[in-house]
């Protein structure tokens, strides 16, 4: 088999996370929470990942992301930057958020 493997993209403080082009949140009426919609799945971000999911806007960078969601939750951003940056990951390596 031949092709070409896709660089897994690694999160640093300066990426600018942003929803992918075929990514986007929409609100269910019917089940009054968020979506997350992509091809062929949908996903049912909580509360906390939705926050970081609206942050995600390709101007902000994580340092900057953790900054807002820090003050947001009344937290120290050292102590939910492992968390931020795990998670933005995480949906980076599934196709659903770009650095």
């Amino acid at each position: 088999m031949t092709g070409t493997a896709r660089a897994r993209a690694i999160v640093t403080s300066r990426s600018r996370p942003r929803l992918r082009p075929h990514v986007r949140l929409q609100y269910d009426n019917i089940r009054a929470a968020w979506a997350l919609l992509s091809p062929e799945k949908v996903f049912w971000p909580n509360e906390v990942s939705l926050d970081i999911l609206r942050l995600c806007d390709g101007h902000r960078d994580v340092g900057e992301m953790i900054a807002v969601l820090a003050e947001q939750y009344a937290a120290e951003a050292d102590e939910i930057a492992p968390d931020v940056t795990g998670f933005l990951q995480e949906w980076s390596d599934k196709f659903l958020v770009s650095l």
